[in-house]
């Protein structure tokens, strides 16, 4: 046959999986983000568009990093009046975030915009917000045959530019059942995504919110990172928590190791300072690494002072 091409895999170049966020969010390839309708997926998503736009650190990653460009894509939200808002409450360097116009027609993943986008913006980071939104007309979500060269399509993409795309989703209502079959439409979306995260909100602590990554094709899945949402305060990340996938979902409450440090700290300073040395040896004891403790030492406002030769902290 004319047609018939072969690959002979020792002419293929080996070429290492690069991170947008390890293990989170890979390059070159589709990462799903999903949920239950208000549990703060976007606003999530943002919160680390915002970090990227300024070239600053993720949570616990330690990646030094330059400032890159994102392209938001949003069917659900209102730009002036949510969406840059939200930039604005991050600290996102709103010049560094991009959006296709859809005044007057409507995007879809299958769309040439997209790719004539990131070639003319450079961004590193593009999201689409919700998936079933940009399918595009005619696409059935539930119809693998017509999920796949969609997906196919934006992965190719994704590959090409070396970036990484976002796609947020919601979950079903199949309460109980396994998070892999919870994502609204065919079971393709979760099988293509190299990475799928959920987020849901800790059961007896509703501003406290988490990210759990349910599948990771490309290296060990990462430690679930906790979040905190209200209305008082508004975001802020809460650090590493002890909660699977599966607990999530079921609603199984955990506390966060930020708060065990805090907790820690909080009873054994109860009677007086103490050298750090023995917190060390306490905290290490617990499970608690330094870099909580210290964490937990700032924002309960512990101070720390000389006495003789060794460092003391107390309230």
């Amino acid at each position: 046959m004319d047609n018939l091409k072969i690959i002979n895999m020792a002419d293929v170049e080996t070429k290492k999986v690069e991170f947008l966020w390890y293990p989170y969010i890979p390059y070159g390839k589709l990462t799903i983000i999903q949920g239950d309708p208000g549990e703060g997926k976007t606003t999530a998503v943002l919160q680390i568009a915002a970090l990227l736009t300024k070239g600053e650190k993720l949570p616990e990653d330690d990646q030094e990093r330059e400032p890159v460009n994102v392209i938001y894509q949003t069917a659900e939200d209102g730009l002036a009046d949510t969406v840059k808002p939200r930039l604005e409450a991050a600290g996102a360097d709103c010049s560094r975030v991009l959006v296709i116009d859809e005044s007057e027609q409507g995007l879809s993943m299958s769309d040439l915009r997209i790719e004539e986008a990131i070639k003319q913006t450079g961004a590193k980071l593009v999201i689409l917000d919700p998936i079933q939104a940009y399918l595009g007309s005619g696409v059935d979500m539930h119809r693998a045959n017509e999920i796949r060269p969609v997906m196919k399509h934006l992965g190719d993409l994704a590959e090409k530019y070396n970036c990484a795309i976002i796609l947020i989703g919601h979950m079903n209502k199949a309460s109980g059942s396994k998070s892999t079959y919870r994502g609204l439409g065919s079971i393709d979306f979760q099988a293509t995504a190299r990475s799928v995260l959920i987020v849901g909100r800790v059961k007896d602590d509703p501003t406290c919110r988490v990210i759990a990554h349910d599948k990771s094709s490309l290296a060990p899945e990462g430690q679930s990172i906790a979040f905190r949402l209200d209305k008082d305060n508004g975001f802020m990340w809460e650090g590493p928590i002890e909660l699977t996938v599966e607990e999530l979902l079921s609603g199984e409450p955990k506390v966060t190791k930020l708060k065990a440090a805090k907790d820690f700290l909080t009873e054994f300073l109860s009677d007086g300072p103490k050298p750090s040395t023995e917190i060390f040896e306490a905290a290490e004891v617990d499970g608690i690494k330094r870099r909580t403790l210290f964490t937990a030492k700032e924002e309960l406002e512990i101070t720390a002072t000389k006495v003789g030769d060794k460092w003391h902290w107390g309230f």
